[in-house]
């Protein structure tokens, strides 16, 4: 299969680019190919302008050369793993900057679906699972993210998947990463 692997993270060094690259490692072993995208090295431009704006109106609108590109990219491959650190109980804004631009009204959601039935995000959250839990975060997240983008559009094998604690210890990262490359042995 292959497999499209969206990371969103300033820092060359982040615990998000490592996940990203032991997911990627765990599941070109498994015989996968993979392609990273990795927005923040690439500079990618989250914001939405009125040419990449949806028009309802119009579902095959042509949209501009960045976002046909994007959309290409998403077109040969196969499958989509996002990876990002939560903040403020999401994504950071170049990833749902993305979202924003490339999935599209009348390409990823309206007349037609996202192009593909395989979709994970791959969350980093700094604190543990009882912190996110004690004030239903979690569900909010899987709310918003879950089901708000990948159910909506049309997404068949959609998840997110959190990997808690990232500052909860000197072993948690270790712990993060080998999360990360059993999701990757899974794929």
């Amino acid at each position: 299969m292959k497999i499209l692997v969206v990371v969103a993270h300033g820092r060359a060094n982040s615990l998000t680019r490592q996940v990203a690259e032991a997911f990627a490692l765990s599941a070109r072993e498994k015989g996968h190919e993979v392609e990273v995208a990795d927005l923040v090295k690439e500079r990618f431009d989250p914001v939405l302008t009125e040419v990449d704006e949806p028009d309802w109106n119009d579902p095959d609108k042509t949209y501009s050369e960045a976002v046909r590109r994007e959309m290409a990219r998403i077109e040969r491959n196969e499958a989509t793993v996002m990876v990002f650190p939560v903040w403020w109980w999401s994504m950071p804004a170049i990833l749902k900057g993305w979202i924003d631009r490339v999935w599209n009204h009348g390409w990823a959601y309206g007349p037609r679906s996202y192009p593909h039935k395989r979709v994970l995000m791959i969350a980093i959250a700094g604190n543990g699972r009882e912190t996110y839990e004690k004030r239903d975060y979690d569900k909010a997240m899987q709310l918003q993210l879950a089901t708000g983008i990948l159910d909506y559009c049309g997404v068949e094998d959609g998840r997110l998947e959190t990997l808690y604690g990232a500052i909860e210890g000197n072993d948690a990262p270790n712990q993060i990463l080998h999360s990360a490359s059993a999701l990757g042995a899974a794929f």
